[in-house]
């Protein structure tokens, strides 16, 4: 895979040692975001998302590492590996990609992987107004295309682009 999408708050993980997965939060900044054209929801995740409170619910169910009968996961992060070294942040910590892997205080292992970075794309009024008429009339046959294009405003750029 040469491209690694950035990891944001919301993406998906599991451990190999848990039975189901839960969300990251982002707790260490409030100002760097990531495909979120409203700033708002999108904080990128970086290698200061350590300790206990770097998770939704704070558990991926039973720990089968403890041993039987499984006792419930306490989430643990103690360092990322594989991150995106090239870019810090104004945290001080580095970008975590969907290839990274958190390591767990229980296991002492990489055991945490991304299932889902979480970023997801945001129609605009602009990429409506750039899409081809006759696939949105095709896509979209109740919608009257021809009215809805004189309805948008032009915004004189494109949308979104960094």
């Amino acid at each position: 895979m040469a491209e690694k999408h950035i990891v944001v708050q919301g993406a998906l993980c599991k451990c190999q040692f848990g039975q189901m997965p839960d969300k990251l939060k982002v707790l260490s900044h409030q100002k760097e975001y990531a495909n979120d054209k409203d700033a708002s929801k999108k904080l990128i995740v970086t290698t200061k998302e350590i300790g206990a409170a770097t998770f939704e619910k704070n558990t991926f169910g039973n720990c089968i590492k403890m041993g039987t009968p499984p006792p419930p996961c306490k989430i643990m992060v103690t360092e990322w590996k594989d991150y995106y070294e090239k870019v810090q942040l104004n945290n001080g910590g580095y970008i975590i990609v969907e290839t990274s892997k958190a390591v767990c205080a229980i296991a002492g292992t990489p055991c945490i992987e991304i299932i889902d970075h979480g970023q997801r794309t945001e129609g605009s009024p602009q990429n409506f107004k750039n899409a081809d008429k006759d696939v949105q009339q095709q896509i979209n046959p109740l919608v009257d295309a021809e009215e809805m294009y004189k309805e948008q405003p032009d915004y004189g750029g494109q949308d979104g682009v960094i």
